[in-house]
This record gives C-alpha cells, structure tokens and sequence, in this order.
C-alpha cells in the first residue's frame, strides 16, 4: 500500500512538473508577429566584443544599442560586453557557435579555423585603397563568404565589415624602404600560415605575439618590429618604444559582424528589419569612424618624433614582387574565385 501511494505521489509531481514546464533558458523568438515581445519583456541579444567602449568598434556597438531600441520601442535590448567581459579572442566564436552570445565582432582571421578563405585579409597588397576596400565590404563577393556553407554549418551567419584599416611596418633598427631592408629582422605578427609567410618572402624572422603584450616585447628587444593600423599603433604608443615607420599600406586590419544563426533566423519579422537597419548605421558609423581616426592617428605618429617614410608606388611594387611566393603558397587555400573577385573590384 505505501508503495503504491509513493508511485501515485510521483506520478503527480512529475504531471506537475510538466504542466509549469520546470526551469528553462529563454525561449528562442518566433517569427510570428512580433512574438509577444514588449518593452517590459523584451527580445534581448548579447552582443560581446574584445575592445574598449572608447574604441571604434566599442563607439558603432554602442550606437547599435541605441538604435535598436528606439527602432523597436524597447521590444529589442541589446546587450553590450565590451572588453572582453564574457568572452575573449580566444573563446567568443565558440560561444557564438553554442549560442551563449547572439553577435560579436572579431577581427575577420579568427575566422580561418572555420573557412581558410578568410585569410584574404593577410594577402599582401590585395586592396589598393579605401575605396577599393569599401566597394568589397559592399559586394556579392563578400557575401561569399559572409554566408557561406561552411559558417553556416557551424550555426553562424556574416552579416557586415566593420572597417579597421592598411596596416603598415615599424621597426627600431633603419627605415624600412626596400626589400632588402627586412632582411635579418625579426616581426611581431597575429598568429597565421600567410603572415609566417610573408615575413619568410622578405628574409625576416616573425614571432607570434599578443596584442596586449606587443608593446613589452618591442621595449625589451624581443622583436624588432611589427605591423599594424596607424590607429592601433597610436593608441598603443608604439611611438615609444619604435624608430622608423614605414606607410607601406600592405595588408588590412578588418572586423566583421557574425550572429548565431539559429538565433538571428527566428527573430521576428518586423523586429529583424529594425534591427538590421540599425546594424545599417552603426556600420556607416563604424567605417566613417575609423578613417577619421586612423588619419587623426597618423598625424600624431607623424608628430611624435620618429622617421616617417611614405613608400612610393614604386617602393610599394618592389616589396610586393618580393611577397609573391604568398600567394604562390595560398592562393589555392584562399581560392583564385575570391582573390581574383576582389581584384576586379578596383
């Protein structure tokens, strides 16, 4: 009898549990409607990234956040992380993947792990200039690889660049002008396959090197030198611990902006359209951003003390006929569709 008024007692508890549905995550939206969403029990997307608040980026997010809820009526809160606060370089594309955050906005190599054609960014001398730059960041070709089967095979979709810009070379020993000049030096670099690479094909040595401990080891001689943004080495005061900068506009420093996929495909309707006309602006705001602060930069470099050299075109031409072997070694990796997509697009 005891036995049979335990099994009755938890068959009630269990029906009960059912019925109250137990403690879950949040339910993921509905395309229908608006999906019962208000401003009181809004449609929330977290949004992390690795910079500051006062970055470019951390600046384009913020106003991402604005607008969205203005465009939604507080029926959509974005969520914004900044400086690594949940997620770090290392980890934020696999908390995408597994949905612990909606968007970020990483620098576009750490997406090789999932398709190598992003490695694009590191081909030396692909892009000429700006506009060469904005007309691809507005093409089908990006759309390539923003939406291609690979990402969304691992739940995530590209959506749009965000900007940073050329990268260029520093270093303590001499000007860099000429091929030659490389030669025996040792570099800072990302981590990546085409940049150990490139520093081979122009007889340097490259050491892979965070971001934030960069400036240390150029103090201490660990490197001699490094590429990067003009904003980047300005707000880093690489100025300091560096003689020579050479403006050689080989390479770029670009973001993009990747969702869950899952996630971003079930928001409603008409919240999706707002929130996608935002991203629209911010991204605007993003790009115009960083061109203002990269030439606000490059004058600060230029009045820092340290020797500036503009290569010539035809300075430019030599050091890329010395970088060819790059693209001998990836071109089939990244793809002669992409790579001879972007060009076109001068």
């Amino acid at each position: 009898m005891k036995k049979w008024l335990l099994m009755s007692l938890m068959a009630v508890l269990v029906l009960a549990l059912a019925a109250c549905g137990g403690d879950k995550e949040e339910a993921a939206p509905s395309t229908d409607g608006d999906g019962g969403y208000t401003k009181d029990k809004p449609l929330v997307i977290k949004f992390s990234h690795v910079t500051s608040i006062d970055s470019v980026k951390g600046i384009a997010a913020e106003q991402f956040r604005k607008l969205v809820e203005e465009k939604t009526e507080g029926k959509v809160k974005v969520e914004v992380y900044p400086s690594s606060q949940l997620y770090g370089d290392a980890d934020e594309v696999d908390a995408l993947v597994s949905g612990n955050v909606h968007m970020i906005a990483p620098s576009v190599t750490k997406m090789v792990k999932i398709d190598p054609r992003w490695q694009y960014v590191d081909m030396p001398y692909l892009f000429e200039n700006e506009e060469h730059v904005r007309k691809f960041f507005e093409s089908d070709v990006a759309k390539t690889i923003l939406e291609s089967d690979q990402l969304a095979n691992n739940d995530i979709k590209g959506l749009v660049f965000w900007g940073n810009g050329f990268k260029h070379f520093s270093n303590n020993k001499h000007p860099l002008v000429k091929p030659e000049d490389f030669k025996g030096l040792k570099f800072r670099a990302q981590a990546g396959k085409v940049l150990e690479e490139q520093f081979k094909a122009l007889n340097a040595g490259s050491a892979t090197i965070s971001f934030g401990e960069t400036y240390a080891a150029l103090q201490q001689g660990t490197v001699d030198g490094q590429e990067n943004t003009f904003n980047n080495f300005d707000t880093q005061k690489y100025q300091e611990v560096q003689k020579h900068f050479s403006v050689s506009e080989h390479g770029r420093l670009d973001y993009a902006i990747f969702v869950n996929k899952p996630f971003w495909d079930k928001i409603p309707a008409d919240l999706l359209t707002a929130v996608e006309e935002s991203l629209d602006e911010a991204t605007t705001l993003a790009l115009d951003l960083a061109s203002e602060e990269n030439a606000k930069s490059f004058e600060n470099i230029k009045n820092s003390g340290i020797e500036v050299v503009e290569l010539t075109t035809e300075q430019k031409e030599a050091i890329k006929a010395q970088l060819e072997p790059v693209y001998e070694e990836f071109g089939e990796v990244i793809t002669e569709e992409l790579i001879n997509g972007i060009r076109d697009l001068k």
